[in-house]
């Protein structure tokens, strides 16, 4: 019986073991509940502060931080966000203590050209947050400020959960408790060659007389290795200390076919030797099953998931409020970058689950602790933030634009250049728009899975996988033939944004002779051909394929 169906029942056919689960959801969540707002009803010390972006009037007509908000009818009183020149940094807070930052609020421009900024500007993967205590010469937090905000990669992401909230991909929020006893000062440092665009920000802060002694401070910090280490577990977090670990964001980048998400967390507490706390997965370290889909919820979430395959990205989020892991001496938080891999980059040339991969992974940890944190790991510059590109071929659409290439009669086949004798996948970044027709793809005259519905209700862009092959050094011909349309769909009309040539693995795969080139396809067409139809929903393409767990001799994506 699924929870679906068991929620869908009347309470009178309800079992037993649903009735209790209900309850104990009710009851947790009204505990919640209760934990936030009952506080609310007691004396809080001292006086609430604020640090803002608000236009400041200097005796220069100019914006000056020391000045008093301008507030009054002039348009000025409107001018309250900051750009940020490449190279610079913008303190957003400097402020003495004793006190506790409850909230912090961004907002900026998106990275497209505009009228104003032809160029476009800095992503929020290009702004680095920092974040000093006490004044100490090493920031306690340190960050790109799109992965603080569990947003990976340079995409923004709608985020809604308990600490931190991105409402509607562009407004930053986060409410962890940040208490400091001397001083406190954030910064946002534009690591990019284009200015930071209308920087707003609001920085709440209770200001108090005093902290306990064994008040602990907060801490988040940002790592990658691209790819991970071959042979090491991947390290989010390694320290010396007492305190407890509250979260973590972890993003993905796959470099080869199938799914990453195999690997254990392994948690040692207190320099034991082998970790006490040992999971079972990482999508189930997210509070997921059976892999990950977009979502979003109070304690964990996965904002960016753009399908399986190479290239692919993932980044999810798990947020410890209810259940912090709890340290008096240190803790390392590591997890495994095990699972699957398709045949040809297995040494035993089959499927299976349990394979070590070599993906792009990046992360921030979250916790508080007393003392100096030992962990060694810095935010590299924004220069190496950006994941290196694995297209070794790419031709754009709009390099054949040309009206002769338009309009009614026989289709001119587009050759593929410069393919090398390496795996590589041949993919096309596509259009679906509700006019849109079925194709089926071709390559040499060999037929490449099933035809692809290109129709949507509303236009977006996909990456549609279509075979992974080890090329010889030639020309090879890609033909997308119309085969109809989709009922749903006003016209058969295509759109290619570009055809791509993608690597596998960063250190090559196995060589095996039935996928080196297109006879083994000719023979044996499905082995090869990869990736979901590309109008296919991920609750339909589940529905299709195989549970991911068992061996299967085809792997897709």
């Amino acid at each position: 019986m699924t929870a679906r169906n068991t929620f869908a029942m009347s309470p009178r056919r309800m079992s037993p073991w649903a009735i209790a689960g209900l309850m104990l959801l009710a009851f947790e969540g009204s505990i919640v509940a209760q934990t936030l707002l009952e506080g609310l009803a007691r004396p809080i010390p001292r006086r609430s502060m604020r640090s803002t972006s608000a236009f400041r009037k200097g005796a220069d007509g100019k914006h000056d931080p020391r000045a008093e908000p301008l507030g009054t009818t002039e348009p000025l009183s409107n001018s309250d966000a900051r750009d940020v020149p490449p190279g610079q940094t913008q303190t957003v807070l400097d402020v003495r203590g004793p006190g506790l930052i409850t909230h912090i609020w961004f907002t900026f421009r998106g990275p497209q050209p505009t009228p104003g900024a032809p160029r476009g500007a800095a992503d929020h993967q290009e702004m680095l947050l920092r974040m000093y205590w006490d004044g100490r010469e090493r920031p306690a937090v340190e960050a790109p400020v799109g992965d603080f905000f569990a947003n990976a990669f340079g995409i923004r992401s709608e985020v809604i959960s308990l600490p931190v909230i991105v409402e509607d991909a562009d407004s930053y929020n986060c409410y962890w408790c940040m208490p400091f006893r001397i001083s406190a000062r954030i910064e946002v440092a534009n690591e990019s060659d284009k200015p930071i665009r209308g920087l707003y920000h609001n920085i709440d802060w209770i200001k108090r007389d005093s902290l306990p002694e064994d008040t602990p401070y907060f801490h988040a910090q940002y790592r990658q290795e691209y790819p991970v280490e071959k042979g090491e577990d991947y390290v989010l977090l390694d320290t010396r200390g007492k305190g407890h670990y509250v979260g973590t964001v972890l993003s993905v980048r796959m470099r080869s076919p199938a799914w990453f998400g195999e690997g254990d967390e392994k948690i040692y507490i207190d320099g034991e030797e082998k970790p006490s706390i040992w999971g079972t997965g990482t999508e189930d370290y997210f509070l997921s099953a059976w892999g990950l889909k977009k979502s979003k919820t109070p304690y964990f979430g996965v904002p960016v998931f753009d399908q399986r395959g190479v290239g692919t990205h993932t980044s999810s989020y798990r947020w410890h409020l209810a259940d912090p892991i709890v340290f008096n001496e240190g803790i390392k938080v590591s997890i495994e970058h095990w699972g699957w891999l398709s045949p040809d980059e297995n040494p035993d040339y089959r499927a299976m689950g349990w394979n070590e991969r070599e993906d792009d992974d990046s992360s921030v940890a979250y916790w508080y602790q007393t003392g100096e944190p030992t962990f060694a790991a810095r935010a590299p510059h924004a220069r190496e933030r950006r994941l290196p590109s694995l297209d070794r071929t790419i031709v754009y659409a709009k390099d054949f634009n040309g009206a002769e290439r338009h309009g009614s009669g026989s289709a001119r086949p587009q050759a593929l250049p410069n393919l090398y004798a390496e795996p590589l996948r041949l993919l096309i970044s596509a259009t679906l728009a509700p006019d849109f027709g079925r194709y089926q793809a071709t390559l040499d005259g060999v037929k490449l899975g099933a035809s692809m519905d290109f129709f949507a209700a509303e236009i977006a862009s996909r990456e549609v996988h279509l075979l992974d092959f080890w090329p010889e050094p030639g020309t090879y011909t890609l033909r997308l033939s119309c085969v109809g349309k989709n009922p749903c769909s006003e016209g058969v009309y295509l759109g290619i944004e570009s055809v791509r040539l993608r690597e596998r693995r960063p250190t090559g795969a196995v060589s095996s002779p039935d996928c080196r080139d297109l006879s083994a396809l000719r023979a044996y067409p499905k082995t090869r051909s990869v990736g979901p139809r590309p109008s296919e929903s991920l609750s339909a393409r589940a529905a299709r394929e195989r549970d991911p767990r068992k061996p299967r001799d085809f792997v897709r994506g």
